[in-house]
């Protein structure tokens, strides 16, 4: 069976159909149409199969004419606009094409040529593998236009689908309204005027020439992208001309076109257009409670640069505003209500990713200047003193060109109505110096000139930045596009149409991107619409916050899922790469010359734990912390607490943190106040589940390069009061320390000596149910390690094991240790390892004391605290106890060190430049596995030494290495050396021999009495070994090896 896809445009359309043919592959193809013959494009086809692996397709672009029309049946009567690209789900390769497709119009008319927008309605999504997904139903109906094909009613399923198709939530978020494409491939639809007007000619005509920001289809058709870049260059021109590929971005676009007053010399109308342009970000991307703040590359949540341009037939104007979450670590975590819970995640360590995102923004947009919209009570007010205390670090860092205002836009309203923000904004002078500072980009109507170019950007946020971030753009809108109206056409500032579509515009665009974040319509959009606060709009504010709680609540988890899988984002996601086999042999070596292109170092990780029994810190914490001397500081301490409050009915059901920040500040305190400090530790992450908390402390220079921190936590089967409480269960964080992963996690299992069934059961709740942002799970880590109270008891009667106990007898406790039982039987921790237990059990002591439980119950011992990893590049140096009292459990502690890789991502492009010219240049009568072999990156001419010259050498400056003498220090050792001698010989006393060395007579007298006379020959001169290329830490390893 061949089924093919193919389309044609109706303007720029294609239809798809389906051929039977035998029993070969399955293809798919897109055909352009008569239609697009008729304007002059070439008659192609682009040809789509599977490929031999699972996440791999083979794409063709051929002629028309070589492809057998006759036999193709139609997958759809839907007309297909264009291909988003390719994704692989449940493994099947789906190819996603827009079915559905409106012109919002033309955003410039003033251009030489139009730039028009569509914006896309409804996707299909058709597998190249499988013929049981497709819409068999469209298949069967009239053809409405274009090419005529055979229909065949007896091809694939049923009409009724009885399964869900896999790709149905894509297809979801797709064909929502709010991706928007260029109709012409020829402009950019994701970069902002004054950008595409500065790009060189040869780079306009180039589609592959976008802003990666905002171009939502970049997973999915970046390996089409990359075959595009593979055909020659009149090829590419065509498949350009034939618009198969789409790129879309996710926003709002709005096009009013207006008449307004004529000027006075000839009476003719002017006709204006007004268009609006917002460009969501994707990089960290999701919706409203999953997706807050800042990740470690910089981009923040709900990232959107709105564009406002205005065309005349003289000028083009352009305006651009910036919108985005607080760029600090924080989030909202559980059930939201109207009262939003904030949670500063990393509060100590934000600073490197906020200095990161404010210096992207420099680079693109020149100055900033952001306005706060947040409150100053209670919740918010914790993330302005953040933002605020931030910001004026990173002045320090970025300059003057970077600055913020503070405006409570809750309070503003509450005193004086929406109308009095309007007036105040206005009056703050920062804001009115920097809307004069920052103008606009203006260019030239006919020759695309630009004639001023805008030079700074305002970032303005509230907490969701939505309805408060809308209404003030709005009004910096206006107030800008005042500037350019009071210049150049005065008698338009009066123009009720003008401002009237501007209000609707800005309106709409608020609505569009709230549906987008929120789920619904945005607030206030009545006052933006008409200038007044009625009670209809009121109303309408109050329905859609509820409706939001919902939404946020109860929906947006299995969008935010979606949302992940069309980017690519999920951990189990493979991305579909296009048959080549030069790109595929170039990723293979890659894969296989990992040394060449990374380094690795060594880190010491210090992980505790302890079941504190509900108690408050009581003693020092440094004989637990820091129990080894002669062991360097660690640059990790992970430290997991048990019952870290009462386990009390109220407490179970609700966690309460202010222990949790007691324990904060007791170890903080602890590492501070340490005798000897050699290195500083900041709070990196710590979460809470109940009673059982999760600390990662790392020290501070390391905060700038530890990435992608998460944290998650899972409550256990065994957990009371029908799942509510959650006095069981397990907290994880996870991160990424350079290239390596880790995930660190606690957890308490169900207590009891024989409830071993269920400590099992725990283990398998957790593994299987505990989940981080973007698929990734425990298993998804290279390192793993748990510190937890297990529960685990030992399976011998009280008396014999406090016998053992006490006598050492640490083999034979061991033996009846339930958790070895369980790890030697799979059935829990399986996977995973540990270290001797040369320790006595630490559970259950009377508090204050070294006297196992002597209360009426009179528990036996036990090692139910533990420390379990897995991962090949962990070893374990220490494990063992420390002999703090201030609970009835001992906390455990271990030490290992770890292989951290760092692969440098530069040395990794150009080995694989040098890996595919190598092999595009193989000769038939080469072995390219041995060619490929004898390639060796080039030394880097920033890592050599400097020439030297007489006066200066590169071993005699700072840096050489350590066994190189400089030669300033050799000639003043000579010179200090007594005037008489031979300042190398040995002493009189010494009991070596004296210098051999000969007089000058003997010397000579032995030079005569040589037969052949010998020519001086001036000896090579063998230069001192190089420099090291960089001073690199202690433990540090190149290339893998020692």
């Amino acid at each position: 069976m061949y089924p093919f896809v193919t389309g044609a445009r109706s303007r720029k359309t294609k239809q798809p159909y389906v051929s039977i043919r035998g029993s070969g592959p399955r293809t798919l193809y897109l055909i352009t149409s008569h239609h697009d013959e008729k304007l002059d494009r070439p008659s192609r086809a682009l040809v789509f199969r599977a490929g031999q692996h699972p996440s791999q397709a083979v794409v063709e672009f051929v002629p028309k004419d070589e492809v057998d029309i006759g036999s193709l049946v139609r997958l759809t009567n839907r007309v297909v606009k264009g291909c988003l690209g390719l994704i692989s789900v449940d493994n099947d390769i789906f190819l996603a094409v827009v079915t559905s497709a409106t012109e919002v119009g033309n955003t410039r008319p003033s251009a030489n040529r139009p730039e028009n927008v569509a914006r896309i309605h409804e996707v299909g999504f058709y597998s190249l593998n499988s013929s049981a997904w497709d819409d068999v139903a469209a298949a069967v109906e009239p053809v409405v236009s274009g090419d005529t094909f055979d229909t065949r009613e007896t091809y694939g399923q049923n009409a009724t689908a009885v399964f869900e198709h896999p790709c149905l939530p894509l297809t979801k978020i797709l064909s929502s309204g709010s991706f928007y494409y260029a109709v012409e491939s020829y402009w950019d639809l994701s970069s902002r005027l004054s950008v595409r007007l500065t790009r060189d000619q040869s780079s306009l005509k180039d589609m592959a020439t976008f802003d990666p920001r905002f171009v939502w289809n970049e997973y999915i058709v970046r390996s089409l992208m990359e075959f595009r870049e593979r055909l020659d260059s009149q090829e590419r021109y065509d498949l350009d001309r034939c618009q198969f590929i789409v790129l879309a971005i996710q926003g709002f676009v709005g096009v009013f076109t207006m008449a307004l007053p004529a000027p006075p010399t000839n009476g003719t109308p002017s006709v204006a257009t007004l268009s609006l342009i917002s460009r969501l970000g994707w990089k960290r991307a999701g919706t409203r409670f999953n997706t807050r703040g800042v990740d470690d590359d910089g981009n923040c949540a709900n990232f959107v640069e709105t564009e406002i341009m205005f065309s005349t037939d003289h000028h083009c104007v352009s305006y651009v505003q910036v919108r985005g979450s607080v760029p600090l670590f924080w989030e909202q975590q559980g059930l939201q209500t109207f009262g939003q819970r904030i949670q500063i995640t990393r509060p100590h360590a934000s600073q490197p990713a906020f200095e990161r995102h404010f210096m992207h923004l420099l680079e693109d947009y020149g100055s900033v200047y952001a306005i706060n919209l947040l409150g100053t009570k209670e919740n918010e007010a914790s993330l302005t003193n953040a933002y605020a205390r931030h910001l004026h670090i990173a002045r320090t860092a970025l300059g003057d060109d970077l600055d913020i205002t503070h405006f409570d836009f809750h309070d503003v309203v509450r005193v004086g109505g929406h109308d009095s923000v309007v007036r105040e904004l206005r009056r703050v002078e920062a804001v009115k110096d920097n809307v004069d500072r920052f103008g606009f980009s203006m260019c030239d109507a006919v020759s695309d000139e630009i004639i001023t170019e805008q030079k700074g950007v305002f970032r303005t946020n509230c907490l969701d930045c939505l309805d408060r971030t809308n209404f003030v753009q709005d009004i910096l809108s206006r107030t800008t596009l005042e500037q350019y109206l009071q210049l150049v056409r005065r008698e338009w500032l009066p123009s009720n149409t003008l401002w009237t579509y501007h209000r609707e515009l800005w309106a709409e665009n608020g609505d569009a991107l709230s549906k987008i974040y929120a789920g619904t319509g945005a607030l206030n959009t009545s006052f933006t619409r008409s200038g007044k606060r009625t009670l209809a709009g009121l109303l309408s504010d109050a329905t859609k916050s509820v409706s939001r709680a919902y939404i946020n609540n109860f929906q947006d988890k299995s969008k935010q899922t979606a949302i992940d899988m069309f980017l690519g984002n999920l951990s189990n996601q493979r991305q579909v790469t296009i048959f080549d086999p030069i790109h595929d042999s170039v990723r293979v070596a890659l894969e296989q010359r990992l040394s060449e292109y990374s380094t690795t170092k060594q880190c010491t990780i210090f992980a505790g734990t302890w079941n504190l029994n509900g108690r408050p810190p009581s003693e020092s914490l440094l004989p637990w912390l820091f129990p080894r001397e002669s062991i360097n500081d660690p640059d990790m301490i992970v430290l997991g607490f048990q019952e870290i409050v009462p386990l009390t009915a109220q407490q179970i059901v609700q966690t309460d943190p202010e222990k949790r920040r007691i324990w904060e500040g007791k170890i903080l305190d602890s590492l501070e106040q340490r005798p000897n400090k050699k290195s500083d530790y900041v709070l990196l992450r710590s979460e809470q589940l109940v009673g059982t908390a999760l600390f990662v402390l790392v020290k501070s220079e390391l905060t700038a390069i530890i990435r992608n921190v998460e944290a998650a936590t899972r409550k256990a089967r065994s957990t009371g009061l029908r799942g509510m409480s959650g006095n069981k269960g397990a907290v994880a964080i996870r991160l990424e320390y350079h290239d390596t992963s880790f995930c660190f996690l606690t957890a308490h299992l169900a207590a009891g000596h024989a409830m071993v069934e269920e400590r099992n059961a725990d283990y398998r709740t957790i593994v299987d149910g505990l989940h981080f942002q973007k698929g990734k799970t425990i298993q998804s880590h290279e390192n793993v390690i748990w510190v937890a109270d297990t529960n685990y008891r030992i399976d011998l009667d009280n008396a014999t094991v406090r016998s053992l106990s006490i006598n050492d007898n640490f083999d034979s406790l061991h033996a009846a240790d339930q958790l070895k039982m369980a790890m030697d039987s799979r059935v829990a921790f399986g996977e995973y390892e540990e270290g001797p237990l040369l320790f006595r059990p630490t559970y259950r002591y009377d508090v204050g004391t070294d006297v196992y439980d002597t209360s009426e119950k009179m528990r036996i011992p036990a090692w139910t605290d533990r420390i379990l990893y897995c991962g090949n590049t962990l070893d374990l140096s220490v494990y063992s106890r420390a002999e703090l009292r201030g609970s009835d459990h001992r906390p455990v502690f271990a030490i290992f060190r770890a292989q951290v890789r760092i692969v440098d991502p530069i040395k990794r492009a150009t080995l694989s430049k040098l890996l595919l010219q190598s092999i595009v240049s193989t000769d038939s009568r080469e072995k390219l596995d041995e060619k490929l072999a004898s390639l060796v990156l080039p030394i880097n001419p920033d890592e050599l030494p400097p020439p030297s010259s007489d006066d200066i050498a590169w071993w005699n400056g700072q840096g050489q290495p350590p066994s190189l003498i400089p030669i300033s220090e050799l000639v003043k050792c000579i010179s200090d050396a007594p005037a008489h001698g031979n300042p190398f010989n040995s002493p009189p006393d010494s009991l070596r021999s004296s210098s051999p060395s000969s007089s000058e007579d003997e010397l000579y007298t032995h030079a005569l009495s040589l037969q052949t006379p010998i020519a001086p020959i001036q000896a090579a001169k063998r230069p001192p070994p190089p420099p090291p290329r960089q001073a690199k830490p202690s433990g540090e390893v190149e290339n893998g090896h020692s």
